[in-house]
């Protein structure tokens, strides 16, 4: 059995389909491959939006998938489209569960063993050259580090041995913990666990294959090490003796098990120093109450967490019945384009609150970027003050190098509202004039970044021929929230590819 955890939305059905890929690669299933991903696809997109489980489990000669999510509403079960040997619904108290099977090709209803596929290994040769650089290519590509360990015992067994026990360091340097399990047969898989239990596992810091005693079985313990660093221990079991080149083999898995082990960690560390910095990069938090003012933001950066964005928005008060706001673009990803976000995100709010007027504050922006030397960015702005009168809002807003502000009536017309200026970190002699633009109640103004102007399909971008006014027209009488998101859901369904810019959307509507 291999299952793994869900979180609703859009990004649920990729990634439950690569998990199945990974599953049935692991388990040598790739003939039936196409029919798993439709498989996966047909179950997922039947669930509700709520977190689910997809559970794969091999029967033999057949393999069944199980998703299950808590059940928020009855709705009538259809079969899967997707021909399967059988299927079903369960339920366990507020858990439903849909389940299919799939019967594998010349299925005989008997699971394999190590020693069957020794017998094969010597009948083959080089076959298992490609075996392991399967086996790599499956590691490799997998970048949790909670799933390397169950991809490594999916690989070993029952390849190579009967069962398999991946240890990880145990916490504060105490002993090696079992961090996955796996068992030929699944239904001795406890009474293994318990046998575990009472064994000494060596440390990794041993560097070769070290025998344990364990009942009847022949067992081994292979260190994973890889860049010098002890990552944890992969034990196999199995009833006879392993013959030496079984024993090399595992070896050899070791190692790229221990490689993939230390890329995952490196890419998990990574990965969170890097959303780390993105939520430093954000506003802490938006005003609680804005009299007058109806407001939303959107972000979605792009990627898979492994860049930090260069698109942020704030919206901070700065007096009763004032407020400032803020939405920007900077050139590029990574830490460089983040130097200058924090430092044009916090520059704007210090200044604002010292009392500088929006001309003011951009132009110093501007000055401060260029100080950065070689490590500044061209950054594009719309920054604005917000004042609450007795007839809707006064803006006071600069647009340097940004797309157009928009500002739609209750009536449906739209029109730009402010004059495009030069974008910040190129002139130092570039000045800066306010526009003024009234919002009278009804009335919404509209900000985004390149993210949703540019969002492509093919040869066409989204705002081709007016085409974010025209979306923008389809928004009157509605609130604040409800305009931005549904700008958001035209940008994400204007095209199949994931988006490969970051979003940010702020509107800001008089009431």
């Amino acid at each position: 059995m291999l299952a793994a955890s869900f979180a609703s939305g859009r990004t649920a059905l990729p990634e439950a389909a690569r998990f199945t890929r990974e599953v049935l690669t692991a388990w040598a299933a790739v003939p039936i491959l196409s029919e798993a991903e439709r498989l996966t696809e047909d179950l997922v997109s039947e669930t509700s939006d709520v977190p689910f489980d997809i559970v794969w489990v091999h029967q033999g000669d057949s393999l069944q998938i199980e998703v299950r999510e808590k059940e928020t509403q009855t709705v009538p079960v259809a079969p899967p489209s997707q021909a399967v040997t059988d299927w079903g619904v369960s339920f366990d108290g507020a858990l439903r569960t849909r389940w299919a099977r799939l019967r594998l090709p010349g299925g005989t209803g008997m699971a394999r063993t190590a020693d069957d596929w020794a017998g094969r290994r010597t009948s083959q040769g080089p076959g298992w050259l490609g075996f392991l650089a399967d086996a790599s290519d499956l590691l490799a590509g997998t970048l949790d580090p909670d799933m390397v360990p169950a991809l490594i015992a999916q690989i070993v067994v029952p390849r190579l041995a009967t069962w398999c026990a991946v240890y990880t360091p145990g916490s504060d340097g105490g002993p090696p913990e079992l961090a996955y399990l796996w068992h030929a047969d699944e239904f001795q898989i406890d009474d293994l666990r318990g046998e575990l239990a009472e064994v000494t596992i060596p440390s990794a810091e041993n560097l070769t294959p070290m025998p344990i005693q364990l009942g009847d079985w022949q067992s081994l313990a292979f260190p994973l090490v890889a860049r010098g660093r002890s990552l944890g221990v992969m034990c196999l079991g199995r009833s006879g003796r392993f013959p030496d080149d079984i024993a090399q083999l595992a070896e050899d898995l070791g190692r790229r098990a221990a490689l993939a082990m230390d890329n995952a960690r490196l890419y998990a560390q990574q990965a969170d120093a890097n959303r780390a910095l993105q939520r430093s990069l954000l506003p802490p938090g938006t005003p609680a109450e804005t009299p007058g003012l109806d407001y939303s933001v959107v972000y979605e950066p792009a990627g898979e967490n492994n860049e930090v964005g260069g698109d942020f928005y704030d919206l901070f008060s700065t007096g009763e019945g004032t407020w400032r706001f803020a939405i920007g673009d900077v050139c590029g990803t990574g830490p460089q384009a983040a130097a200058v976000t924090g430092l044009a995100r916090h520059t704007l709010r210090l200044l604002a609150r010292e009392g500088y007027d929006v001309a003011a504050v951009v132009s110093r922006l501007n000055r401060a970027i260029l100080e950065e030397g070689e490590r500044a960015r061209f950054l594009t702005l719309l920054h604005g003050e917000i004042r609450r009168t007795a007839g809707g809002l006064d803006l006071s807003l600069i647009s340097a190098g940004h797309p157009e502000a928009l500002r739609l009536r209750p009536s449906g017309a739209v029109e730009a509202v402010v004059t495009s200026q030069s974008l910040l970190g190129v002139f130092p002699e570039a000045e800066f004039t306010a526009d003024h633009v009234h919002l009278a109640p009804g009335d919404v103004l509209l900000g985004v970044t390149d993210g949703v102007t540019e969002r492509r399909s093919g040869d066409r971008l989204l705002d081709d021929d007016g085409g974010l006014a025209g979306l923008l027209a389809e928004c009157a009488d509605l609130s604040a929230r409800a305009v931005a998101e549904r700008i958001r859901r035209a940008v994400q369904d204007f095209a199949i590819e994931p988006s490969a810019d970051d979003l940010a959307i702020l509107v800001l509507r008089a009431v």
